[in-house]
């Protein structure tokens, strides 16, 4: 089998790096640390296809270290105690793609490893470190966010392909990859080997075939997660169910799937059925510590539950009401009733004055400008 395209052209030191110049750029952190032989630990933040691996093989390279490589999603503890292992006269960096997929027991074992200078960690994600990374770890390490890569970084990247293809056939590649590198190589690639020449039908026919991968940063993604949720909305079980499992079964974040879930108890679910967000919230825990593939069963639990409840929209509705006032006027004088009176002064003027702490009259504790308004609507 050949090399793919994206290895065959991969850079190989950081002139050749195509973007992220805040990071790799003359006197840039990146750049700064490999001019300096600095070896230290850090994650790679940033959206698919941006050069998050490239930049981790270049930065080993350039300090002379050895550098294993492993994917969250399928590596576990036995894969990083055999990099620890290891016998090495040299830096060891192990590379940890996707990172926020290890669970916290992974990332725990992971910790002093990294906090003795055993292995010098290098993760790449895509999703928010703050949230997926434990703060032990995640202090252990500096985060560097990338871009995704701009149009002139993607032209400078079919240049090195050596494919050609004229302007209107680059334009409209470059705007269905949006910034990944990886899903521009990989729909020029299969347009080559499918039909030997290059023009916006043959990449538009090629991207259509079936054997192209499941982009989670590309159009299905996004059309797949849509279903999702409004098949829980409709309360129609089965079709959640099923779009639950094309998301599982591509290999889609779970934890992006449990997000959603929680979002959706409170926004569609609401005060019909409260405990919605606990089951919602727990089905997140459990995703988070057990993982794939066994995660799978707490999602479809979880999916079944929100699907089948009462749905109240009303506390949802409120909010954004609430905001659509807030955008329009702005910060308006609180009622005097409800402001604290620290000092003399205020007492005086008036703070805190005629306050009631479980009032009964109904009136109205809004701004003046907003009295009457109603964002919680009640079912009568």
């Amino acid at each position: 089998m050949s090399e793919p395209l994206a290895s065959r052209i991969r850079p190989q030191k950081l002139a050749d790096f195509v973007g992220q110049t805040h990071l790799v750029g003359a006197g840039k952190p990146i750049a700064e640390a490999i001019e300096k032989q600095h070896l230290f630990s850090f994650i790679l933040w940033g959206p698919p296809g941006v050069g998050k691996t490239t930049l981790a093989r270049i930065y080993a390279a350039a300090l002379g270290a050895e550098f294993f490589e492993l994917s969250a999603v399928s590596a576990g503890k036995a894969d990083v105690k055999e990099v620890i292992s290891h016998e090495s006269d040299r830096p060891k960096i192990l590379f940890l793609d996707e990172i926020h997929r290890f669970n916290k027991a992974q990332q725990d074992f992971l910790l002093p490893y990294v906090e003795n200078g055993e292995i010098t960690l290098i993760g790449a994600t895509t999703e928010n470190p703050s949230f997926e990374v434990i703060g032990a770890l995640l202090s252990r390490c500096r985060v560097f966010t990338l871009e995704a890569l701009s149009d002139e970084d993607m032209r400078a990247i079919i240049k090195r392909t050596k494919f050609k293809l004229d302007k209107k056939a680059q334009d409209w590649l470059i705007a269905m990859a949006a910034g990944d590198a990886r899903q521009l190589l990989a729909v020029l690639e299969a347009t080559d080997s499918l039909y030997g020449r290059i023009t916006i039908d043959t990449l538009k026919e090629a991207l259509q075939n079936q054997h192209l991968r499941y982009d989670k940063a590309g159009e299905e993604h996004y059309n797949t997660i849509s279903a999702f949720i409004k098949s829980m909305r409709a309360s129609d079980p089965d079709a959640a169910l099923y779009y639950l499992a094309r998301m599982t079964e591509s290999g889609e974040d779970p934890k992006f799937i449990a997000r959603r879930m929680v979002v959706f108890a409170s926004e569609d679910i609401g005060m019909a059925q409260p405990t919605a967000l606990v089951v919602a919230n727990e089905v997140f825990r459990a995703v988070e510590i057990i993982g794939y593939p066994e995660c799978s069963i707490n999602l479809a639990h979880g999916v079944v539950y929100l699907a089948t409840a009462k749905k109240d929209r009303r506390a949802y509705d409120g909010l954004r009401a609430a905001q659509k006032d807030v955008k329009q006027f702005g910060n308006l004088p609180v009622p005097k009733q409800l402001r604290n009176a620290p000092t003399k002064l205020m007492k005086e003027e008036g703070y805190g004055e005629g306050y009631e702490m479980y009032p009964d009259s109904g009136k109205s504790l809004l701004p003046d400008k907003l009295t009457g308004n109603q964002y919680y609507k009640n079912k009568k």
